[in-house]
Parts: structure tokens; sequence; C-alpha cells
């Protein structure tokens, strides 16, 4: 019975969440032409809409523990379900996430999220993509905007603690930035197509200085963003 609620649940939140998420595409489009200081809000509105679709239609509760940063800093989040890539607009003011390339080619969403700001990562296109890349961030952070990275490069069920993908520690170095880990435990409700009620829960590391060694910033924030993993 507990399966087939959760089968039902899903389905509901499937046509709501992606039903109104359109609608907040084409919004999007059209404030990227018409009024491109309304985008910002726009996709704010998708967090909320999504985290009202996850509390109310999902039954699962998100609960934060300790304090969101924001402002110029680089905020590495543990990724285990698509979950908190959709919340981060919502937890943070106008953050600009590191995102893969290929995702920019969606019709409409791409095209929105380049003005929004998203920084696109094109690991396989060499040192004229790097250096874009830094420089976009760069441009980002020195206008007050967190930066919002998935370390790992890619979802990874929970439990799993891959090592960090090789170009974050470079990326760390050059940016010169603070360091936010944080750790969240989506997969274990949200990260399969039958998604389950229940907790998740974000918890704030301890933020870690500029200008560390390669080794020990790999390791403080490995460790930190798998707090929830045991």
């Amino acid at each position: 019975m507990s399966t087939l609620l959760a089968a039902l649940r899903s389905l509901v939140f499937y046509v709501m969440f992606y039903g109104g998420s359109v609608a907040l595409v084409i919004a999007s489009v059209v404030a990227v032409t018409a009024r491109p200081a309304w985008l910002a809000g726009i996709v704010a509105r998708w967090g909320a809409w999504h985290l009202w679709c996850v509390r109310h239609v999902l039954g699962i509760e998100v609960v934060l523990e300790g304090a969101l940063p924001q402002g110029p800093v680089l905020i590495a989040v543990k990724h285990e379900a698509f979950f908190e890539a959709i919340d981060t607009p919502r937890l943070f003011t106008h953050p600009a996430v590191f995102a893969k390339q290929e995702l920019f080619r969606i019709p409409g969403w791409g095209y929105s999220a380049l003005v929004y700001g998203l920084i696109p990562v094109a690991r396989e296109e060499g040192a004229k993509a790097l250096r874009q890349m830094i420089g976009h961030a760069k441009q980002r952070a020195e206008s007050g905007r967190p930066l919002v990275i998935f370390p790992e490069g890619t979802r990874v069920a929970h439990g799993t603690q891959p090592p960090l993908q090789a170009g974050f520690a470079g990326l760390y170095k050059l940016l010169r930035l603070p360091v936010v880990p944080i750790a969240v435990d989506s997969g274990r409700l949200y990260h399969h197509v039958l998604k389950r009620p229940g907790r998740i829960t974000y918890k704030v590391g301890e933020t870690i200085p500029a200008g560390l060694p390669r080794e020990e910033i790999e390791a403080r924030v490995h460790r930190a963003i798998n707090a929830l993993n045991g």
C-alpha cells in the first residue's frame, strides 16, 4: 500500500511540478526579452514552487542545519539528486551555479540560464573554455553573488563517497574564495523515479578559508559534504 501511495504521489508531483515549470520557462523567456530584471524573481519562484510540491505532494520535510552563506563565496554541495539543483535558487540570493555545458542547449531554458548568470562547464573544450569559465565566475563573485558548485561533477547514490572532480581544487585556487561545504541526503528519498516521503536534511559545514594546499582543501570539502552519509 505504501508503494502504491508513493507511486500516486510521484505521478501527481511530476504533473504538477513539471507543468508549472513549463509555464515558468515560458515566463523566463518572455522576461529575457521584455523585462530582464524579472528573471531572478521568476527563477526563485521556480525553486519555491518545487519546494511546495515536495512538501505538500511528496510528503518530504526539508530541514536546514546551520546558517546558509550569502555573498561572494564558493559553495560546494553534495549532489545526490536533482532536488538540490532545483532548490538552489530558493536557498541562495541570485546564485551563479556551475552547470554542464549540454544543459544550455535546452531550447528556451538554455538562453535564459545564460542571461541569469549560470556558468557553463565545458570539460572537454580545453584551456580557452577554462579561462572563459574562470572569467565568468570572477565577474559573478565581484558583483556579490554566491558561486555554487557540485564538486563530484554528477549525481551519486546516497552512501557513496567518490573523489572530487580534479578541476575543483584548481577552481578554488584561481578564484581565491573561501569555501562553504554543504551536505545533503536527498538521494534516499528523491533520487529515483518513485519518490518516498520522509526528511531531507541540509548540513552546512564550517567555512574553509582560501589559499589552502590542494590535498587539504579536497580532504576537508570531501569530509564535510559527506557528513550525512554515515
